[in-house]
């Protein structure tokens, strides 16, 4: 007669269990990396979702963002003319006209410059169209290539002028109208300016972090955008001033128009100098030839290489202090998801964030090792 079968049951202890559990389970690089993609992929639907929604809310965005740059980088004139007992209210509104008055001028003279001189400049570009086009038949291009290639540029010069002169208007119209996007943008800024430190403190309340983090961060934002826009101003107006005087001592026609350009150009970093740039070379090739073109060309380099970095570091501080090449990456890669918003907003704001975490790891490391010093003194015994 077969002996009963007797089912025998596993026994671990609690070293064995854990060692086991240690066994099946992926490696610790492996749960990094996908917690990892896991962040990735949510931070790149954040960004997309954020892009969708800047697009969908173009309207009232735009203004409110211009508005906010504006109001951030002249808030401390209105906290000026409030400690010297203007209320807060007049210094807004006092600092607002003052603001709607430059703009007006600045707009006067860029686009009622560029129109009026819109004949010279296309005469200029196609002067500059046959000369590029004689030095690739020297240079022993095929004939039909080169004249395709000019008949394609000629047919661009109109529109690019056309942009020049109206692409800002007639971005502006696209959201809904002119009128609209500038009373908005005023009202927003005279409201901000108004009541900024309120606002503030409500946003330092509700980041769902202590107040004193809150207040960091804001604070890294608000410094950040001041000093890098107070700064590019300073820039910007000191390579529009070297440009166009170095074009009116070599003689170059619409030099006023050209330091206008690059003034204006100079808020959208690298690619702004670019185009100011090709503006500028193009202009003086096609009225005083090639000569003439190579030297605005080295005065354009000087001006927004040597020159701006030795004036850069005393206009904007440590406003962004970021490496070149982050700059440009940053300003590039957010530009295309979301458009001129990105462009302008890119470096300010990454420099914002490198600048608060630097002093937030500051400030955790100063809490760490004032916890060590106490540990000691807090476990030391009573003596009698």
């Amino acid at each position: 007669m077969a002996e009963p079968h007797t089912e025998t049951r596993l026994e671990l202890d609690a070293d064995e269990a854990s060692r086991l559990a240690h066994t099946f389970a992926p490696p610790s690089w492996l749960q990094e990396l996908g917690r990892t993609s896991w962040f990735l992929v949510g931070f790149f639907v954040l960004v997309a979702g954020l892009a969708w929604l800047l697009g969908a809310t173009a309207t009232i965005v735009g203004p409110v963002i211009a508005a906010a740059i504006v109001a951030t980088v002249t808030a401390p004139i209105v906290s000026g003319l409030h400690r010297h007992h203007v209320p807060r209210v007049a210094g807004a509104a006092l600092v607002l006209l003052a603001v709607v008055v430059i703009c007006v001028v600045i707009a006067m003279v860029v686009i009622g410059g560029i129109t009026a001189q819109s004949a010279q400049i296309s005469q200029h570009a196609n002067e500059a169209l046959d000369q590029l086009e004689s030095w690739a038949k020297s240079a022993g291009v095929d004939q039909s290539g080169t004249s395709g290639a000019k008949k394609s540029l000629q047919a661009d010069v109109p529109a690019l002028i056309s942009s020049l002169t109206t692409g800002i208007v007639d971005g502006i119209r696209g959201l809904t109208s002119l009128a609209f996007a500038l009373s908005f943008a005023a009202l927003s800024t005279f409201f901000l300016l108004k009541d900024g430190p309120s606002m503030r403190a409500w946003v330092d309340g509700h980041l769902g972090v202590p107040r004193p983090v809150g207040r960091t961060i804001t604070s890294g934002v608000i410094t950040s955008l001041r000093g890098y826009f107070r700064g590019v101003t300073i820039v910007a107006a000191f390579n529009g001033i070297v440009v166009s005087v170095g074009a009116v001592i070599l003689g170059v026609p619409l030099a006023g128009t050209i330091g206008v350009v690059t003034f204006i150009t100079a808020y959208v970093p690298f690619i702004g100098a670019f185009v100011a740039g090709a503006f500028a070379v193009m202009i003086a090739l096609g009225a005083q030839g090639a000569p003439t073109a190579v030297i605005i060309l080295v005065i354009v380099l000087l001006a927004n290489g040597l020159l701006q970095n030795i004036l850069q570091p005393f206009a904007m501080g440590s406003a962004l202090d970021l490496n070149p090449l982050v700059v440009l990456v940053v300003t590039i890669g957010a530009g295309c998801l979301m458009g001129m918003i990105g462009l302008v907003l890119a470096a300010p704001l990454t420099s914002a964030v490198v600048h608060i975490s630097r002093d937030l790891s500051q400030a955790r490391g100063r809490a760490e090792s004032a916890d060590a010093a106490a540990e000691p003194t807090a476990s030391a015994p009573l003596t009698a």
